[in-house]
């Protein structure tokens, strides 16, 4: 579920800056952030039956803060991104722990 620099919930409060109040009730189900000279991030969690995603990304001169800024998604949507889209190419090693769990969420309903 934490991959890349993220292996907890404080890793992702410590790179977005954002007060550990902010995951409450938060379930995350995937969440990856990859950083060299640049960073990428992603994190899908499920919260009062909704599921959110959050998206960042920054050059070298900054990091993720200021972006914690979630978002409705679905599984479908994001299931869509990934065999369509880009985002295929941002999770590259992680793809396939991203599409189990998408699986999962499916069979879940």
């Amino acid at each position: 579920m934490f991959y890349g620099r993220f292996e907890s919930k404080a890793d992702i409060c410590n790179q977005f800056s954002i007060d550990e109040s902010a995951l409450k009730g938060c379930r995350i189900l995937f969440a990856a952030y990859e950083s060299d000279y640049e960073g990428q991030a992603l994190v899908v969690f499920r919260k009062n039956r909704k599921l959110y995603e959050v998206n960042g990304a920054h050059c070298s001169c900054y990091g993720l803060e200021g972006q914690w800024d979630p978002e409705v998604t679905t599984a479908e949507a994001l299931r869509h991104r990934l065999e369509e889209g880009t985002l295929g190419y941002f999770l590259g090693g992680y793809a396939d722990e991203f599409r189990s769990m998408l699986d999962r969420l499916s069979r879940k309903g």
